[in-house]
């Protein structure tokens, strides 16, 4: 029944995954995708994909790089992400992917760091912004360009086109090594600089396969892949588990264009941050605010009777008359949503971030088969997740087979199994921070764990926003950093949950005045404050402070304030550090205004 699956053992090395699936399946469809010059979705199959892959080979090869050696890609989801890398690990070398969006001195940095020889990236306008970091990157020897850039001396810079040799034939393979370093993926730390997470080929096949076993799949389903490959979650679920499994991925045009992609790849399997289905919801509950109240009433009544249905079915519910009305409920009202995310979902998968209640309840009221997992860069990522059949919404779901988990000092949840990374790049003391002598990694979250042995996540030791994309960003190490501008007195990061950072800070009275005398507004008149030309100066500011921070930490917006935050007011503790969620508590609807004017 699962003879579709390829096993670890099997694949042993994530290139001899991809060997194995060629090998089984050379004529199936492997991947869809948007060619912008032909203006149409064209289809590759594995055949085809070895052929390339050869491609790649050979023009690595001429870089004459050692096994062992790092190399770069910076190219938003395509099909030469995957040849690329599977070209490089057939070589031995070691992969480091990085973010499309992406400050160039944060990229600088992950280059300087892993002294990656090679890299590729998509773009000229990414050449162009790389440009003021390119002399500090001395190690690589080629930047590759999928696009041609035309009227640039640098001698290291070449088009893919005429780095690839027309057609090459597979390289002899080299012996497999299930415990060799395959990929280094940086994630930030709460230094703000990026920590390398080295992962081997098992760590992350293991994770592949134990995730597959949670779900039945087969080889006529097909995924729509639009989180970033250098994402650990999506590189996991959306290029690894699909080519273990042997069915296809369709590569989304990008986020805006989601919608119209849904509805022509009609996926079958969809995975996604938090933050994708909150955009659908929110979309959904825009449009019903202009509905006709009877048509409100109908959309209630099917989620309220849908959710009863649901807890129904997962045995914890008692049937009731209301039950007789889903049929129609479902044709009047769920269809309809699901007809907007193609009509044939059949798994829908959450991680990264925290799904909220209301979001994971309508979505699954409505029929969508949603579950909610648990994982980080450090775990290949996945440590846990709720099965369709017993699915827990207000729980991250049971440890993948092969995973234990237990709950340490301080209720922190600790986890050991074949996933754990190998340890930080050059960075031994994170290492031994992060994962004990006796093999257990601490994942710095606070947990539970409940009946049945589901996980519920409860906190985090130490201070870490989660947003609702999956980026983790350290507020107080960013705090300070805006703190060192003399206008603020006091400040806090937020952004917990929700798609974008923004600051609260309490101004110094007197670089106020400075300021305001500046920009033309009376600093005695409170709504000075909440004036968007003092914001926009604000931003500005701000961004000079925290430019050390990776890429996706940016602050979109600001809210100024006058009275400090003290001790007397609740706002600070004895030992005066920020109450946090006091200070959201007290100005919950100013927040929420930023977050509507964004």
């Amino acid at each position: 029944m699962l003879d579709h699956i390829i096993k670890p053992e099997e694949a042993i090395t994530l290139h001899g995954l991809f060997l194995e699936r060629v090998k089984r399946t050379p004529d199936a469809l492997a991947y869809r995708y948007f060619d912008t010059h032909e203006e149409a979705w064209l289809d590759l199959t594995w055949g085809q994909m070895r052929d390339q892959v050869a491609r790649w080979q050979a023009a690595l090869l001429r870089e004459k790089l050692a096994a062992g050696d790092r190399v770069a890609v910076m190219l938003r989801n395509c099909p030469q992400w995957v040849m690329f890398e599977q070209a490089a690990m057939s070589l031995g070398l070691v992969v480091v992917p990085l973010y499309v969006v992406d400050r160039p001195d944060n990229i600088a940095y992950i280059v300087n760091d892993a002294q990656a020889k090679v890299l590729l990236f998509d773009l000229g306008e990414q050449w162009r912004a790389l440009l003021a970091v390119t002399g500090q990157m001395g190690c690589v020897q080629r930047f590759v360009s999928l696009e041609k850039i035309t009227g640039e001396s640098d001698p290291r810079l070449q088009c893919a086109a005429e780095w690839l040799p027309a057609e090459a034939a597979m390289q002899p393979e080299r012996e497999r090594r299930r415990d060799e370093l395959a990929t280094i993926m940086y994630t930030s730390g709460t230094t703000g600089k990026p920590k390398g997470v080295m992962l081997s080929h098992h760590n992350i096949a293991y994770n592949a396969y134990a995730g597959l076993m949670t779900f039945p799949v087969s080889a006529d389903d097909c995924m729509l892949s639009f989180l970033p490959l250098s994402h650990a979650f999506e590189r996991t679920a959306g290029y690894y588990m699909p080519m273990m499994a042997g069915f296809a991925v369709a590569y989304a045009r990008s986020i805006p264009l989601l919608a119209d992609d849904l509805k022509i790849i009609r996926p079958t399997i969809l995975v996604a941050v938090p933050r994708i289905y909150e955009r659908i919801y929110n979309a959904i509950h825009t449009k019903l605010e202009e509905a006709p109240p009877l048509r409100h009433k109908l959309f209630t009544l099917a989620v309220d009777t849908g959710w009863d249905r649901f807890e129904r079915q997962q045995g914890r519910g008692e049937w009731t008359p209301k039950l007789l009305l889903w049929p129609l409920l479902k044709h009047l009202a769920a269809d309809k949503v699901m007809d907007r995310l193609g009509g044939r979902l059949r798994l829908s998968i959450s991680g990264g971030a925290a799904l909220p209640p209301k979001v994971s309840r309508l979505f699954i009221a409505l029929g969508l088969p949603l579950v909610q997992g648990y994982g980080l860069t450090e775990t290949s990522p996945v440590v846990s997740v709720n099965r369709v059949e017993n699915n827990r919404p207000s729980t991250v779901g049971q440890p993948l087979e092969g995973i234990q988990v237990r709950i340490g000092a301080q209720n922190a949840l600790l986890v050991k199994g074949p996933c754990n990374m190998l340890g930080y790049w050059n960075n031994p003391d994170a290492t031994a921070a992060m994962i004990d002598k006796d093999g257990w990694l601490n994942t710095g979250d606070t947990a539970s764990i409940g009946a049945g042995g589901h996980i519920t996540i409860t906190g985090r030791l130490k201070e870490i926003i989660v947003m609702s994309n999956g980026e983790k960003v350290p507020p107080a190490d960013m705090e300070a950093a805006i703190g060192r501008d003399r206008l603020f007195d006091q400040v806090m990061v937020h952004g917990e949950g929700h798609p974008a950072l923004v600051v609260l800070a309490v101004v110094n009275p007197e670089q106020w005045q400075a300021l305001a005398q500046q920009i033309g507004v009376r600093p005695d008149m409170p709504e000075s404050l909440r004036d968007t030309r003092v914001e926009q100066a604000v931003l500005e500011r701000i961004s000079g402070q925290i430019k050390e921070f990776p890429g996706f930490a940016k602050v979109r917006r600001a809210l100024l304030l006058s009275e400090p935050w003290s001790i007397e007011n609740g706002l600070l503790t004895p030992t005066l550090k920020i109450r946090r969620a006091q200070v959201v508590a007290r100005f919950a609807q100013e927040i929420e205004r930023l977050y509507q004017g964004r």
